[in-house]
């Protein structure tokens, strides 16, 4: 570097595996997704970005919509949704202790 401060890599999500976790504490609409995401990472996912993943996680069998409660529609894991989230987050644990070991034995370099 030139020796100007290092730049934050600001935080990596994938909104999708968000949504699922959120999830895994129970059924939620919309906001209550989008509110308890940004309390557990401190991520905001914007309408646009909820909306897209729960399409798609929708269309994948992860998740499945209840019954509206007025204009809320609630949306909970499914069986599939349990296994493919344990499953995720298993790997990103297995990622984060070989990096964080990695570092801690001095495998970075300025």
């Amino acid at each position: 570097m030139n020796g100007s401060k290092p730049q934050e890599s600001g935080r990596w999500s994938d909104p999708g595996l968000l949504v699922l976790a959120s999830l895994a504490g129970g059924a939620k609409h919309g906001y209550a997704i989008v509110a308890d995401v940004r309390a557990t990472t401190g991520v905001h996912l914007g309408p646009g970005t909820l909306y897209g993943a729960i399409a798609r996680l929708e269309g994948q069998g992860l998740i499945a919509p209840l019954p509206a409660q007025g204009r809320r529609r609630p949306y909970r894991l499914t069986a599939t949704g349990e296994r493919v989230l344990e499953g995720q987050l298993e790997l990103l644990a297995a990622v984060a202790r070989t990096g964080l070991s990695r570092l801690r034995m001095g495998g970075a370099t300025a």
